[in-house]
C-alpha cells in the first residue's frame, strides 16, 4: 500500500511469516514506506495474543482505579521518572520541544526492561517498583512485555530488510534493550482544561521504534501531517501503532519521520466516561549504543545529517526535560 500524508496505512505482518520470500519482503517494504513518509503505521498479524493483551489491561486499568495515595507510593525521588508511578501534574511533553505548556492531562505507572530482574544483580541497575494491588498485576504486565518484547524483536527484523540491511543488522543494539513500557491513564476530564492543556501535549518520541496498543475512548492520538495538519490515528482491532522515535529517524539520516503527535481532549460536551487508557512500549537499544548514520542511509548526494549520540544519555536528556514542571 501506498503511504501518502493523509492515509495511515494498515500493514499485515503476517506475511512475514508464511514462508513466502515476495510477501515477505513486500510487508517489510510497505512497513518502510509508511515509516518514510508518514512516520507511523498501524499492522495487525503481530503474533501478540489478545487474552495477553486484555489481561494488562484490565490489570492496569484496576491500578489506576486505587486511591491516590496507594499509587503515590510507587514515586521515586528522581526527576527523570525512568520508573514507577508518575502523578497528574508533573509531566509536559511539550517542554522537550521548549514549548510553554501546561501539565499533560494524564498519569502513568513505568516499568524498564523486564529481561534486567532476571539476569542482573539488584545492585547493578534499578529495579522496577511492583505494586501490591491489584492482584496478578505483575504476572499480567510480565506476561504482556514478554510477548510484546519478542513481536519487537521480530520489528527490528522487518525494519533491517526494509532499510536494504542484514536481516540481524539490529541484533546486537537489541541485546539487553533498554525498552520501557509506560501504562498511560487519561482520566475523565472533571474540570475545563486550561489553556493549550492536552491529555499529551505534542512532542516526538525519544528512541527508537514505539509500539502502542489504544484504546477506542474519545480523545485519542493524532500526528501532524507534512501540512501542518492534525489527523487521528485510525483504531483498529488486534492492532498496534507503530511509530518512528528520534532515535531511529538519525539512525536513517533522516530518511524516516519522527512525526510530531499529541493526545487530545474529548469533546466537553460528551457525556458519560471517557476515560482512556494506552500500553506504550519504547523500544530504544541498549544505553551505550553509539547512534550514527546506517550505511545504507547516505551516499554522495545525502551525507550524514547528524552527530552520532549515545542512546541512554539522548533518551534520559529527554525524559528530564518534560518533567522540569515537578522538578520546579
Amino acid at each position: 500500500m501506498t503511504a501518502t500524508p493523509e492515509t495511515i496505512p494498515v500493514i499485515d505482518l503476517a506475511q512475514l511469516a508464511g514462508g513466502d520470500p515476495a510477501a515477505a519482503s513486500a510487508a517489510a517494504r510497505a512497513f518502510g514506506a509508511a515509516l518514510e513518509t508518514i512516520g507511523f503505521a498501524v499492522v495487525v498479524g503481530h503474533g501478540v495474543p489478545e487474552p495477553v493483551i486484555a489481561a494488562a489491561y484490565d490489570s492496569a486499568k484496576a491500578f489506576f482505579a486505587l486511591p491516590l495515595a496507594d499509587k503515590l507510593a510507587y514515586v521515586i525521588p528522581d526527576q527523570a521518572k525512568i520508573r514507577g508511578y508518575l502523578p497528574v501534574g508533573i509531566e509536559s511533553v511539550a517542554l522537550t520541544l521548549d514549548k510553554d505548556q501546561p501539565a499533560d492531562l494524564c498519569e502513568a505507572l513505568v516499568f524498564r526492561t523486564l529481561t534486567r530482574e532476571a539476569e542482573r544483580p539488584p545492585e547493578t541497575w534499578a529495579p522496577n517498583l511492583w505494586p501490591e494491588k491489584p492482584p496478578h498485576l505483575r504476572e499480567r504486565i510480565d506476561a504482556y512485555c514478554r510477548a510484546v518484547y519478542g513481536f519487537a524483536h521480530r520489528l527490528y527484523r522487518v525494519t533491517a530488510l526494509a532499510l536494504d540491511l542484514p536481516e540481524d543488522y539490529f541484533a546486537a543494539a537489541f541485546a539487553d534493550p533498554q525498552f520501557t513500557l509506560r501504562l498511560v491513564n487519561y482520566p475523565d476530564q472533571e474540570t475545563p482544561p486550561l489553556p493549550n492543556q492536552l491529555r499529551y501535549g505534542a512532542h516526538h518520541d525519544y528512541g527508537g521504534l514505539t509500539i502502542l496498543r489504544q484504546d477506542s475512548a474519545p480523545g485519542g492520538l493524532e500526528i501532524s501531517g507534512r501540512d501542518g495538519v492534525w489527523r487521528d490515528v485510525p483504531v483498529i482491532p488486534g492492532s498496534f501503532v507503530i511509530n518512528v522515535g528520534d532515535l531511529m529517524s538519525r539512525w536513517t539520516n533522516g530518511r524516516w519521520r519522527s512525526t510530531l503527535h499529541r493526545v487530545v481532549n474529548p469533546p466537553r460536551e460528551l457525556t458519560g466516561s471517557t476515560q482512556r487508557l494506552s500500553m506504550v512500549l519504547f523500544t530504544t537499544p541498549n544505553e551505550a549504543t553509539e547512534i550514527a548514520c546506517l550505511p545504507t542511509c547516505a551516499d554522495a548526494a545525502h551525507p550524514p545529517r547528524f552527530e552520532p549520540v549515545r542512546a541512554g544519555d539522548y533518551v534520559l536528556a529527554k525524559i528530564a526535560k518534560s518533567m522540569e514542571l515537578g522538578a520546579a
